[in-house]
């Protein structure tokens, strides 16, 4: 899962002035329940009314260590860690019997480690600093989160051992390659932000079965996913070092990757959301943000094995997701 972090630092403070190379922590945390099913653009509401929903708690950390070469150039590695749960609810036949008991798996742990550089086009530590700029990133996934993580869960004959759900696994079991960019550009009191990050998995599968009833699901699919931002940030009224932010963001999986085939299970789809968000900064030293995305629209889309056997499946989308992020300069 990528776009845990929050509005990037270099839209928030000055890297004005002449520096030397440093080193800076970053925190960041997303937590986000999903429970609204769709199929297509159309929410499944009976879902709701029946008691049917299958609802994914998430909670993601992120923490991440850059060492500044100078200003224009860096390098992060960032280190995931993911504690969330997935709720089936309990099944009835027409009698009202109950015919399989509430059902709750969990993945936890870390999941996929990145390491990636950035450039600036323009040098941030200038004297005089740029009042616009671009950058360009690129980085590597490593599969060092489980693919394959299992848990115990309760059945109508009692406990077994399940693969929890793509949607709560801790890893993809690929390699990848991250593309990434940031760009800001003041204007008088305020700036403009955007921000783009694409993950590109090459693999097709990883060999984890799903257990679903479908062939073509049988076996998981390791996808791409992105992300992307826009917006405005503003500074609040007399409240020094506090800015706000109100932006719009999509992410999402998409159908077919740019690279290799895309066969197996996966839940393409994307969900665009405005993005309002408060941010505060210390000294030049330390930077708090906070942002509530809310979903505007949401699109469970057709899978390649969809596609081939003729039908469509849903996912379930989240009406908000919180993102928090703290960044400290050493």
């Amino acid at each position: 899962m990528i776009g845990a972090a929050c509005t990037s630092e270099s839209e928030l403070s000055d890297h004005g002035g002449s520096r030397h190379s440093h080193w800076q922590l970053s925190v960041a945390y997303r937590k986000q329940r999903s429970h609204r099913h769709f199929v297509g653009t159309v929410e499944q509401k009976q879902r709701a009314e029946q008691h049917t929903e299958i609802v994914n708690d998430i909670h993601l950390f992120d923490v991440a260590l850059t060492y500044e070469f100078n200003p224009r150039i860096s390098l992060t590695v960032s280190v995931p860690f993911m504690h969330a749960s997935r709720t089936s609810p309990a099944r009835f036949n027409a009698l009202g019997v109950q015919t399989q008991p509430e059902q709750v798996s969990h993945g936890i742990g870390f999941g996929d480690i990145s390491v990636g550089g950035r450039v600036w086009i323009l040098d941030p530590g200038r004297e005089k600093p740029p009042r616009q700029n671009i950058s360009f990133g690129f980085g590597i996934k490593l599969p060092t989160g489980k693919p394959g993580v299992k848990d115990i869960v309760q059945t109508a004959t009692g406990p077994r051992e399940i693969v929890v759900d793509q949607s709560i696994q801790l890893g993809d079991g690929g390699w990848g390659f991250v593309f990434s960019t940031d760009m800001y550009k003041r204007l008088w009191k305020t700036t403009l932000y955007g921000s783009g990050v694409y993950l590109v998995n090459p693999r097709d599968t990883n060999g984890v079965k799903t257990g679903r009833g479908r062939p073509s699901e049988a076996i998981m699919s390791v996808s791409d996913q992105y992300l992307a931002r826009v917006g405005i940030i503003f500074p609040v009224p007399k409240a020094r070092g506090w800015t706000a932010s109100f932006g719009g963001r999509i992410e999402g999986v998409p159908v077919r990757d740019i690279i290799g085939k895309s066969n197996g299970f996966r839940r393409p789809g994307y969900g665009i959301a405005v993005e309002p968000g408060i941010n505060y900064v210390r000294r030049g030293r330390d930077v708090w943000s906070l942002s509530v995305p809310i979903a505007v629209s949401r699109n469970r889309r057709r899978s390649v094995s969809d596609i081939a056997d003729g039908r469509a499946g849903d996912a379930a989308f989240a009406d908000y997701t919180i993102v928090a992020g703290w960044t400290h300069r050493f």
